[in-house]
């Protein structure tokens, strides 16, 4: 989205990059953004229906992978279960920790019990995560793989298997009582269709289905 803004020229674009459950909470709070987006469709379709956000448009998906350090000897999810491994999640409130959660409760009793054992930090959202990650304060976590990409390699993505493969979908939508409606609408349709859209493309974003 950074990338993006400049394709703008006929808008000045302000943007603010936080937890999307934060986001919606000063949202309902009374926070006007112009525009709301989420990594996922649940938070803007419950302030649609509060009557908070117009109606959401999916604008990108993403794959979940389990993220580790470029020299890790962990090789998939077994692994985790060691004693001396120390895991950084996402918090349940955050999209990243509902898919992590998601996911997790489709694995064998033993093995979720296990890697859950494991979890030393709730983070409240990726980023925090890859800088527990970068930082060697955790040995693996649950990210998107665009997160991964964009660590130049420092951490290598683990693909899951795919039944474990949750639906990481982008909402996004125009804030009830926006400064700039018009201007609001044209970015997020830009979103599915324009310079963002493909600027996601380009950072590893899935296209929305249809």
């Amino acid at each position: 989205l950074t990338a993006c803004a400049k394709n703008y020229p006929d808008a000045e674009l302000k943007l603010q990059f936080a937890g999307s459950d934060e986001l919606a909470a000063q949202i309902r709070q009374g926070v006007k953004p112009d525009v709301f987006a989420a990594a996922n469709t649940r938070l803007p379709e419950e302030l649609n229906a509060e009557g908070l956000l117009s109606k959401p448009v999916v604008f990108a998906t993403n794959e979940f992978v389990l993220a580790v350090r470029e020299d890790s000897a962990i090789a998939g999810l077994k692994d985790l279960t060691a004693e001396d491994v120390q895991i950084a999640i996402g918090s349940e409130s955050v999209p990243i920790g509902e898919y992590t959660r998601e996911s997790l409760a489709k694995l064998p009793a033993a093995l979720e019990e296990g890697i859950l054992a494991n979890v030393r930090s709730n983070e409240p959202d990726v980023k925090g995560i890859i800088g527990k990650l970068t930082q060697g304060a955790a040995d693996a976590g649950f990210v998107y793989v665009t997160d991964v990409n964009a660590t130049d390699g420092a951490l290598e993505a683990l693909e899951l298997p795919a039944t474990l493969e949750p639906q990481a979908t982008y909402g996004a939508g125009v804030v009830a009582g926006a400064r700039e409606p018009e201007a609001a609408r044209a970015f997020v349709d830009g979103l599915v269709d324009g310079p963002c859209a493909d600027a996601l493309r380009d950072a590893g974003f899935g296209a929305p289905a249809g």
